[in-house]
């Protein structure tokens, strides 16, 4: 063993005393990812944490959980410019979505040649010949199961912000980018894709299981989701989707949370210590629909 000059050994341990050892045998270190939220959870009742402070460590876990195909802005929803047709025409969308960058297709969506950068466009008004295909950026393709915590260590390492997801049959499914990921860490960010419009509180998503599923943001209005998914849901206490499955849980709704409402099945994709963000809703079959 290794000693001191002095003949006192360098590697023996801190002595503790019998209060810290019996702390210890009372109450063990977290031996997995439930006690240790567990923890926290306890942390931010006695007030040793924040709200802020817990949801962001709860958001780096749900990094690690959820892959691309969770949180990606699908397809359908994608602002694309097709380089195909002459700027005019696609120009006067690139000014209303005031996006800073554009998945740039050549005829039909699952052929995305590049990325275009906003701000390259200027050089279309200072310029008397401009080349489209020039500006653009080599596009970066991910497949849909890729880890969310590996997507943000390749997006800083590669200096990258959007990358293009793809099934399993190279077909494009959405697309994702940096601010996605560190949305589900720090919390909602105003950023380029994010909008007041009511129809982007709910997404279609490919059909699941048992049927048709939706992706639902938790502040959607009961009313406009029965609007739109020909759904009866109602209660007089609460105005959202989010309040609805949390009332009816009879407490604060987790992350993977499931909750069937007569013929719906809703799961909770994203949530923290203060609220509910992101539902799956899916339709199941031969259930009839309850007023609830």
């Amino acid at each position: 063993m290794p000693e001191h000059p002095s003949g006192v050994r360098t590697d023996a341990k801190p002595h503790r005393s019998l209060f810290e050892r019996l702390t210890a045998l009372i109450s063990p270190e977290p031996e997995n990812r439930a006690e240790l939220l567990d923890v926290l959870h306890d942390a931010h009742e006695r007030k040793l944490i924040d709200a802020d402070a817990l949801s962001m460590i709860e958001g780096v876990f749900q990094v690690s959980d959820l892959c691309a195909r969770d949180i990606m802005i699908p397809r359908s929803q994608m602002d694309v410019i097709d380089i195909s047709k002459p700027i005019e025409e696609w120009m006067p969308e690139v000014l209303s979505t005031a996006h800073s960058r554009f998945p740039a297709i050549e005829g039909e969506r699952d052929k995305v040649v590049g990325i275009l950068l906003a701000k390259d466009l200027l050089r279309y008004y200072a310029e008397e010949s401009f080349d489209v295909r020039a500006m653009l950026r080599p596009p970066i393709f991910i497949p849909e199961s890729k880890r969310l915590n590996v997507l943000l260590r390749d997006f800083r390492a590669n200096h990258n912000h959007m990358a293009i997801v793809v099934d399993e049959y190279s077909g494009v499914s959405g697309l994702i980018t940096i601010e996605d990921v560190l949305e589900q860490i720090v919390g909602d960010i105003e950023d380029e894709y994010d909008s007041d419009e009511t129809e982007d509180n709910i997404m279609s998503l490919r059909e699941g299981q048992f049927g048709p599923r939706w992706r639902v943001k938790a502040l959607t209005e009961i009313a406009q989701f029965n609007d739109e998914l020909g759904a009866r849901l109602a209660d007089d206490d609460v105005d959202t989707i989010g309040g609805l499955v949390s009332k009816h849980l009879g407490r604060m709704a987790h992350k993977g949370d499931i909750l069937d409402l007569g013929n719906l099945r809703f799961e909770v994709l994203r949530a923290d210590a203060r609220r509910v963000h992101v539902l799956l809703v899916e339709r199941l079959p031969d259930v009839p629909e309850l007023d609830l």
